[in-house]
């Protein structure tokens, strides 16, 4: 017989996990993979913006075009007046307000319909109007109408993925080191956003339909993927399902769950005690899930939470264009740095949050921080290079760290709070809720950042500065009741010692 040091090293890593935890590790890049082809193909639009509207004067133009406007020949129609701030505004919302919408009908069908079915579909729509946007390049379209529709269509379909990729991922972990966990498997959302930017600069100076036919396909391929691979739950491949709640929860329930039943045996009477698990598989009310505790709170904090990412993940390479004067494809680049850093500053969120316990606290502390970094990145952030690069590492963490902990860990937590007693379907709705609530805040940040804009970019900075401030308000209950527990438990461990 072989001892177990003969094995190759390859071997013994596989061997050293379990399947369950092969399982686990499968379905989070599974997941990973489909929300970052989400965030990809939203992306394009705010690196195209630039090349919609540009400065043509410092564009050369062909010798046998013959120009009737010298100040806008270069433009795409109807992007090509004065007011083309407001009209990206109307493509922006256009998608935003129909996400914000959907968000909330699609957790219910998410809670409903198989994931598997759901998420393919969606992504394969996702991918289709996707390209159908990029399509209007090629086919010559000048229709603000097009694409506004466009927009619509791909809002309603992009709903489809996160209260399906949370709940999926919310089935196959526990809460132990669900912080840090979902902290890094957020990175998709600015993994996704900075591939998006990418692909889209590779195309956007040449021909700018490709920005967004390539970013459709991909989504499309995942969608195929998930309809191939993706186990919505771990009974369905006889994994052991993870422990939502602590120990202390379960002995509180466990007397609720316990039947004594008589089996008779020979003819004599055995008692014996079988545990009877009846999980309440109902789907749960819209209404039912705003009364989970924290639900509100959190839903509103990302509201304004979410206003300032996505004012930042629409208007960014716009903004940098504009202010540092570089051209599409570099500020597209350069504006991948907000999102490197909201990588990491989803991550730390993740991990400070499951050292403390303080979800609440956790969030209020950085978009505390964040306030200050945004007024000292729009009144030094472009003085230098190392400056602005510095500037939108930190930002970025500050700013999409309470977003990525909002959308994720806290999301999932409530989810699968003690009070809904075992309704793991309810994940969907309470992640539609929370994400479909911020998502309102998701449309309001870019429109008024058009509207703003025109009148100079502090006054744009200055709305995201009170709208962190206004995030940071609405937990302020919940940092209460944290800092209560936390005081309240080394009061008695205190009490045990001077015993």
């Amino acid at each position: 017989m072989k001892s177990k040091s003969s094995l190759a090293p390859g071997i013994r890593l596989i061997t050293a996990f379990s399947r369950d935890s092969w399982y686990r590790g499968f379905i989070l890049l599974l997941t990973f993979l489909f929300y970052t082809a989400y965030h990809l193909s939203r992306k394009p639009i705010s690196i195209v913006k630039s090349q919609l509207h540009r400065n043509c004067s410092t564009v050369i133009h062909p010798a046998d075009l013959n120009i009737t406007n010298n100040a806008t020949w270069c433009d795409w129609a109807p992007f090509d007046q004065d007011n083309y701030q407001t009209l990206f505004g109307v493509l922006d919302n256009s998608f935003l307000v129909a996400y914000a919408i959907g968000m909330f009908i699609s957790g219910i069908f998410g809670e409903r319909l198989p994931l598997r079915y759901y998420l393919s579909a969606g992504m394969l729509m996702s991918g289709l109007f996707t390209c159908l946007f990029g399509l209007g390049f090629y086919w010559n379209i000048h229709s603000l109408g097009y694409y506004a529709l466009i927009q619509v269509m791909n809002g309603l379909m992009q709903t489809t993925g996160w209260p399906s990729v949370v709940a999926c991922v919310g089935n196959w972990f526990g809460k132990g080191k669900r912080g840090l966990i979902m902290g890094v498997w957020n990175s998709h959302t600015s993994v996704g956003n900075i591939l998006g930017s990418l692909i889209a600069g590779v195309y956007v100076s040449s021909a700018w339909g490709l920005s967004f036919i390539v970013p459709g396909l991909i989504i499309a391929s995942t969608g195929i993927l998930c309809f191939f691979f993706l186990v919505e739950k771990p009974e369905d491949v006889n994994c052991s399902p993870p422990q939502h709640h602590n120990d202390q929860e379960k002995g509180e329930r466990e007397p609720l769950l316990q039947n004594r039943v008589d089996i008779p045996v020979n003819g004599d009477a055995i008692h014996e005690s079988v545990e009877v698990m009846e999980e309440n598989t109902k789907a749960i009310s819209f209404c039912g899930a705003l009364c989970i505790p924290g639900v509100m709170e959190f839903s509103l904090c990302l509201l304004f939470a979410k206003l300032v990412s996505y004012t930042f993940l629409y208007w960014l390479p716009l903004y940098i264009s504009n202010v540092a004067h570089f051209d599409a494809r570099e500020a597209g680049d350069m504006s991948t740095l907000f999102d490197v850093g909201g990588i990491v500053g989803g991550i730390m969120a993740g991990l400070v949050s499951d050292y403390t316990g303080g979800r609440a606290t956790t969030c209020c502390a950085m978009l505390l921080c964040a306030a200050p970094m945004l007024f000292l990145y729009n009144y030094i952030g472009q003085r230098s290079i190392g400056t602005t690069i510095g500037m939108l590492l930190l930002c970025g963490g500050l700013v999409n760290g309470p977003y990525a902990l909002i959308t994720t860990a806290v999301s999932a937590d409530l989810g699968t709070h003690e009070s809904l007693r075992g309704n793991s379907r309810a994940l969907s709705t309470v992640a539609a809720i929370i994400d479909g609530t911020g998502s309102i805040g998701a449309a309001l940040g870019p429109l008024l950042a058009g509207l703003i804009s025109p009148t100079g970019w502090n006054h744009v900075f200055y709305m995201l500065i009170s709208a962190d401030v206004l995030a940071c308000l609405f937990l302020s209950r919940l940092v209460y009741k944290e800092a209560q527990g936390w005081f309240g438990q080394r009061h008695q461990s205190r009490g045990f010692k001077e015993f």
